[in-house]
């Protein structure tokens, strides 16, 4: 099983990237896909967003209305369109696979990580 992200740079303030995740290994249609993220100096992945195998987006409350998460079954490739951004969305991006319960408080299960891809926003 093989995520691989692509698309992280440097942005300022105010502009947009869109972050890519082809995805390998593992019927695409079947599992959840989601992005995280890791700011420095902290130890946990922040949960961004997430698309579910039934369809359902959810996303986390700090990107709500700036960020969209889509998937390509033909590509099989996840994408996190980023707008919008802000110093603080500055982070290591993260693919990620598994189970996602999308909700008040949105919980997942996963199974599989890729290596991340750097997003910079300056002010």
């Amino acid at each position: 099983v093989h995520l691989v992200e692509s698309g992280g740079g440097l942005v300022q303030a105010g502009g947009s990237l869109m972050l890519s995740c082809v995805v390998s290994g593992f019927r695409f249609d079947d599992y959840g896909l989601g992005w995280f993220r890791q700011a420095p100096g902290k130890e946990r992945e922040e949960f961004v967003s997430a698309s579910t195998s039934d369809g359902t987006l959810c996303y986390g409350d700090s990107v709500k209305g700036r960020f969209t998460i889509s998937r390509d079954g033909a590509k099989t490739t996840v994408y996190l369109q980023m707008n919008s951004l802000k110093p603080e969305d500055t982070a290591v991006y993260y693919c990620a696979s598994g189970s996602f319960r999308c909700g008040p408080l949105t919980t997942y299960d996963i199974h599989y990580w890729g290596k991340g891809t750097p997003v910079t926003v300056s002010s």
